[in-house]
């Protein structure tokens, strides 16, 4: 091929909700955890990034763009994530004199995200997952996606477990090199396609504390971070995975909840508090709370990241008690015309449970809602954002 040729290919990567929260690094260079997590990968109908990587001798430099707008590369972060895909590229560009010479080419990444970024909905895990997936598609690189999630965490710690679909873990580790901090499948999609989850958007502002300082805030000031790292996770991790393997929804539920609360515990333990939450927030777990009540048992679970967003599970045969709750009440908001949200029923049984407050609350600081479920791993596509002449065209 000519010299200036095109090389380029294409993915689509998820967002992942964890319902056991990674929060603290032992290492930061290597973004190494203090404690396991685990998450659920939600579906790319509903959340995604869709990134493209091309290389080309043709390009000057490496460049990024997110949404059209310009971004960095030179952070150690995504340094860290081209310099191990070269290196394995190069690895087999050594060993084949017959594949073309991508290794050294400057790399052109062009990536799109259809939900906020930067507001608590994971967009940097999606990102790197995205961009890791892509490059090492571009590279044909053999590693599996496990393997993959050594190089995606380097980037953005959670974004190892977005190259899996289903129900993922993230094993915290023990080697000073990172070696064993990688995800892994606690269960695929398949085993437990009925999970659904409703994002209640309370904002879709950058959060004021940025998790990474967040975490190390944390890390160095709350008396309780390290009570929950060594001696709750753990115990919770297992809980979870059997909860998951048994397919038992409240267990589950009751295990996601407390986690999302013993998180933003220590946050607020955090010296000066770490305030994520917010009156929406608050308004959204009462709600959880009373439609809970009101069924009877636990249909619905809140958790929430490093943001005001409430992200509720619940399962399929519940939609209309805990979506159509929701959509009683917020059915003017934008996000309700998918075909998720048109088949969802109004139940305004269960929605009478909240009080004026709760309602108040959540119609004045709900700006969207987001419907989805558990969904698979990163996609191949062929929908480019680079064309073959190597120039930037919009995403559809």
């Amino acid at each position: 091929m000519a010299e200036s040729s095109i090389y380029r290919a294409s993915t689509t990567a998820p967002v992942n909700i964890a319902v056991i929260k990674y929060w603290g690094k032992r290492d930061t260079s290597l973004n190494l955890p203090t404690n396991s997590s685990l998450s659920v990968t939600l579906s790319q109908s509903d959340l995604r990034t869709l990134t493209t990587a091309s290389c080309s001798s043709a390009f000057n430099s490496d460049t990024l763009t997110l949404n059209s707008e310009p971004q960095s590369l030179a952070g150690a972060r995504s340094q860290a994530c081209l310099r191990e895909l070269r290196s394995l590229r190069a690895a087999l560009e050594s060993q084949d004199s017959t594949l073309p010479k991508l290794s050294p080419l400057p790399l052109k990444i062009v990536s799109y995200n259809n939900f906020p970024t930067a507001a608590g909905l994971a967009s940097s895990a999606a990102g790197f997952a995205a961009l890791v997936r892509a490059i090492a598609d571009l590279y044909q690189l053999p590693q599996t996606p496990e393997q993959l999630s050594l190089i995606a965490r380097q980037g953005s710690g959670s974004a190892c477990r977005s190259l899996l679909g289903g129900y993922v873990g993230w094993s915290v580790g023990t080697q000073a090199d990172g070696s064993d901090s990688l995800a892994y499948s606690v269960a695929p999609a398949s085993h437990w396609p009925e999970m659904r989850a409703i994002i209640l958007v309370a904002s879709a502002a950058k959060k004021s504390v940025p998790s990474t300082a967040g975490m190390q805030a944390t890390a160095t000031t709350s008396e309780m971070f390290q009570t929950r790292a060594r001696d709750i996770v753990p115990v919770r991790m297992a809980q979870m995975e059997e909860a998951i393997g048994k397919r038992d929804f409240g267990a589950f539920a009751r295990l996601t909840m407390r986690d999302s609360n013993g998180l933003h515990a220590v946050c607020l333990d955090t010296e000066p508090p770490i305030l994520y939450m917010n009156d929406t927030s608050r308004a959204a777990i009462r709600a959880v709370e009373a439609i809970n009540a009101k069924v009877g048992k636990v249909v619905a679970a809140y958790t929430f990241d490093a943001g005001p967003n409430a992200v509720i599970y619940y399962l399929e045969e519940n939609d209309s008690q805990v979506a159509g709750a929701f959509r009683a009440i917020l059915g003017d908001k934008e996000g309700w015309n998918t075909p998720r949200g048109e088949a969802v029923k109004i139940d305004e049984e269960v929605q009478q449970a909240f009080d004026e407050v709760t309602v108040q609350n959540l119609k004045e600081g709900v700006s969207r809602v987001i419907l989805t479920g558990v969904g698979e791993g990163p996609q191949k596509t062929e929908h480019h954002l680079i064309n073959d002449q190597g120039e930037v065209q919009a995403a559809v």
